[in-house]
């Protein structure tokens, strides 16, 4: 497996690309993530964890990576992230499991594990 944070360097890059490229699309895009992940009745951090578990569940790399960031900058600790996993592993089961080592990895390149 890469390394995740190379991966999300590179995600970062072409997700900046996209902005220049299609900034009607994505101006907007920006401004809806602004509004749902303000504090409200939950907190960024908890809406950044559910997050997470979706983009667990969706199997979707680009996600995974990001929302582990996300959360890790709202507040997120390791045991809540690890706790978000087990979730996520209860509901989806080995591919769960499998989709869960790119989280891992992560950490550990963080220095997080």
């Amino acid at each position: 497996m890469e390394s995740q944070i190379e991966f999300n360097e590179e995600r970062l890059r072409l997700v900046e690309r996209f902005n220049q490229e299609l900034p009607d699309l994505m101006v907007p895009e920006s401004d809806k993530w602004e509004v749902v992940y303000k504090d409200g009745a939950l907190s960024c951090k908890v809406k950044r964890l559910m997050a997470l578990g979706i983009a667990l569940r969706a199997r979707c790399a680009n996600c995974i990576v990001a929302q582990v960031m996300r959360a890790l900058e709202a507040g997120a600790t390791k045991d809540e992230i690890l706790e978000t996993i087990s979730v996520n592993v209860a509901m989806s089961g080995t591919t769960g499991i499998a989709e869960s080592l790119r989280v891992l990895k992560l950490l550990d390149e963080l220095g997080k594990l």
